[in-house]
């Protein structure tokens, strides 16, 4: 079967295109989350019969990498990059990072073998050209790659999670922790917790600081691997 970009575009008709399909979608999934998303639906937003979107997008699933692959453009940096290669990937970082606040249902197509498309691989070869110039082979540059990947979907993932539970219950996130504050406060008082008391007691930074901190270890362990280090 052959790849949903490789397939010729339809003739164009007014108000209907792949993109303005494409771009129906990507709306209803910010709005409602990606189980709102489907060929109907969209074709409903579009004012226009959902065999008649049949003619530009073969299924759900082609639907999903073209949605996928659009948004993948929030990410590309346009220009050269930043010559410091911590800079370039500290760049990418915080788009990466802002692509997922913006459009969390991305993290419901983590596990799911959604094609890759051309934005997507643009994105990849982007990361992969900030480690040009570190005397380093292939193979070690997609392992710290990999590295890196690892470290930015884990954290975005959980942070998607952690903003999305308290919206999906209909409450904030003040209104969640009024809930669970008593409840936790008496499980410290027990003296069960001598470690975990005094951060809850005295609080810690936030997900920025977090995030920036912990970016910053993993390029310096990176950095600690490269030649000559």
């Amino acid at each position: 079967m052959s790849s949903v970009w490789s397939r010729p575009t339809p003739p164009r008709r007014p108000a209907l295109t792949r993109e303005a399909i494409v771009a129906a979608a990507i709306a209803i999934a910010d709005a409602e989350g990606l189980a709102a998303v489907s060929i109907r639906r969209v074709a409903a937003e579009l004012d226009a019969r959902a065999m008649t979107l049949y003619s530009y997008i073969d299924r759900k699933e082609d639907l999903l990498a073209l949605m996928l692959d659009e948004i993948s453009t929030e990410v590309l940096i346009d220009g050269p990059l930043p010559g410091d290669w911590r800079e370039a990937l500290r760049l990418i970082a915080g788009r990466e990072r802002e692509l997922v606040r913006r459009h969390p249902w991305r993290v419901e197509l983590v596990s799911q073998r959604v094609p890759v498309g051309p934005n997507a691989l643009r994105h990849v070869e982007q990361k992969l050209a900030a480690f040009d110039g570190l005397g380093i082979d292939r193979l070690t540059a997609w392992r710290y790659l990999a590295a890196f990947n690892d470290y930015m979907t884990g954290f975005v993932v959980r942070e998607a999670l952690e903003r999305g539970e308290p919206r999906e219950q209909g409450i904030n996130d003040a209104e969640r922790a009024a809930v669970a504050e008593p409840y936790i406060r008496e499980l410290v008082e027990s003296g069960e917790f001598p470690r975990l008391a005094p951060m809850i007691e005295q609080g810690v930074r936030g997900a920025d600081d977090n995030f920036e901190r912990g970016l910053g270890w993993v390029l310096d362990g990176i950095e600690g691997d490269l030649p000559g280090r």
